[in-house]
């Protein structure tokens, strides 16, 4: 089988792992971090023109290294040949190999914050905002003194106290050990950050095996969503996460 996946570079390490042990031939297409923090219409946006690019005579289905990420995947269309993408609300369920040990570690451990070497090589400290995301084009990301020239003390102080929120509901950190090297040092790193604020630490043994179904063809129902031709991701609301929505002819014309 031919596939090509478009994914997110933070799997670069895993995807090419799971590709050079997958006996099928697959193709790889990588696109920045932090496609989820440029806004569903910019995502979608994105990943619409990246499926538009390919040359589906080659192959014979697209695979999406995503997961749900904010609905930016809702939408998407199946040309002429299946699109498939794993039933996940985040990635970190295709780092932990299943939606079910991704819920059942988050509700036992409340506040917690993942880190994996892909968020750690491709990130910046705890963020992964790139110039396109709506957080950076608000300016949140300034110092305090940019913003007490911008705005003035008082506005400054208030920006960095609410912003001083979005960490306090963190109190862990926890590393996604993939075994793809290098996982010391960036272990390390990790234990670094989590101390600097004062987290908890703790190393989670990954699961690649969602990943590797995903390069290999594997695609049962309960974990992937093949969308036909002609259809195109929809939300489910429910535990299928998503699922296909046939296009009819005046949809399509719209």
């Amino acid at each position: 089988m031919r596939l090509i996946a478009i994914t997110c570079e933070i799997l670069y390490r895993e995807m090419c792992l799971a590709v050079a042990r997958s006996r099928n031939t697959v193709d790889l297409v990588f696109l920045p971090k932090g496609l989820h923090d440029v806004g569903q219409e910019k995502m979608s946006a994105r990943l619409a023109d990246a499926i538009a690019q390919v040359d589906t005579s080659r192959y014979e289905a697209i695979c999406l290294g995503y997961a749900l990420c904010n609905n930016g995947i809702v939408g998407l269309t199946a040309p002429q040949i299946p699109l498939v993408v794993p039933r996940a609300h985040d990635c970190i369920t295709l780092f932990l190999g299943s939606h079910r040990r991704f819920l059942e570690y988050f509700n036992a451990n409340p506040g917690v914050y993942f880190q994996t070497p892909g968020w750690i090589e491709r990130g910046e400290d705890l963020s992964q905002h790139g110039p396109d995301s709506i957080v950076r084009k608000l300016g949140l990301l300034q110092t305090y003194e940019e913003w007490v020239a911008k705005y003035g003390e008082e506005n400054a102080r208030y920006l960095q106290e609410q912003l001083g929120e979005l960490t306090r509901n963190y109190g862990k950190l926890t590393y996604i050990r993939t075994h793809t090297g290098c996982d010391d040092r960036f272990e390390e790193i990790a234990r670094q950050k989590a101390s600097q604020r004062g987290w908890k630490f703790e190393v989670l043994e990954g699961d690649l095996r969602l990943i590797q179904a995903l390069v290999d063809g594997e695609w049962n129902e309960s974990e992937f969503l093949v969308v036909p031709p002609g259809g195109r991701i929809a939300p489910s609301f429910d535990d299928n996460i998503i699922r296909p929505e046939m296009l009819t002819a005046c949809t399509r014309d719209r």
